[in-house]
C-alpha cells in the first residue's frame, strides 16, 4: 500500500519539479540496513543478535544430540553392542560430561529395575511357562505347618 502510494504521488510530484531535487537513490541502490527500514546502529545490532540466537541453537541442538548418543550407548553398553564412533564424537563435542534429562533417566532407572527383578530367581520362576507361584507358596507354607504340628507331636524333639 506505502509502495503504491509513494510510486503514485513521488512519480507526481517528480513530473512537477522536473527532476530539480537532489538525485534519490533507485530502489535497488538502497543499503540493506534502508532497505529494512533501520538505521546502520540499529541494523547491525539486529544482524548480531541473529547471530547469537543462531549460537544459541545450534548449542541446544548439540546438546540433545548428545543425550541421544548417550542414551544409545548406554542401551549398547547394557546390551552388549558394538560402540559407535559417530556417538563417541557427539558427547565429545559437548564436552563429554552430558546428563540426561528427568524423563530418560527416569526410563532407564526403570529397565534396571525390570532387569534385576528378571535376573533375581522368583523373576526366572516367573518365566516358567504354567507354573502358579501363588499356588507354590500356598503348598509351602502348609507344608511347614504340616512339619510344625508332627514336630509338637514328636516325643523325642
Amino acid at each position: 500500500m506505502a509502495f503504491m502510494v509513494k510510486s503514485m504521488v513521488g512519480g507526481q510530484l517528480k513530473n512537477l519539479t522536473g527532476g530539480l531535487g537532489g538525485e534519490e537513490k533507485s530502489e535497488g541502490e538502497k543499503s540493506p540496513a534502508e532497505a529494512q527500514g533501520m538505521t546502520r546502529e540499529e541494523y547491525e545490532e539486529y544482524q548480531r543478535q541473529l547471530v547469537e540466537e543462531k549460537m544459541e541453537r545450534d548449542a541446544q541442538f548439540a546438546q540433545r544430540k548428545a543425550e541421544r548418543a548417550t542414551v544409545r550407548s548406554h542401551f549398547r553398553d547394557k546390551y552388549r553392542l558394538p560402540k559407535n564412533e559417530t556417538d563417541d564424537n557427539q558427547i565429545q563435542l559437548v564436552g563429554g560430561d552430558v546428563e540426561l534429562p528427568k524423563e530418560l533417566a527416569k526410563m532407564i532407572e526403570q529397565d534396571n529395575e525390570e532387569e534385576e527383578e528378571k535376573n533375581s530367581v522368583i523373576g526366572q520362576l516367573s518365566n516358567i511357562q504354567n507354573l502358579d507361584l501363588d499356588s507354590l507358596k500356598d503348598k509351602a507354607s502348609a507344608t511347614l505347618e504340616d512339619l510344625k504340628q508332627s514336630a509338637e507331636k514328636c516325643c523325642v524333639m
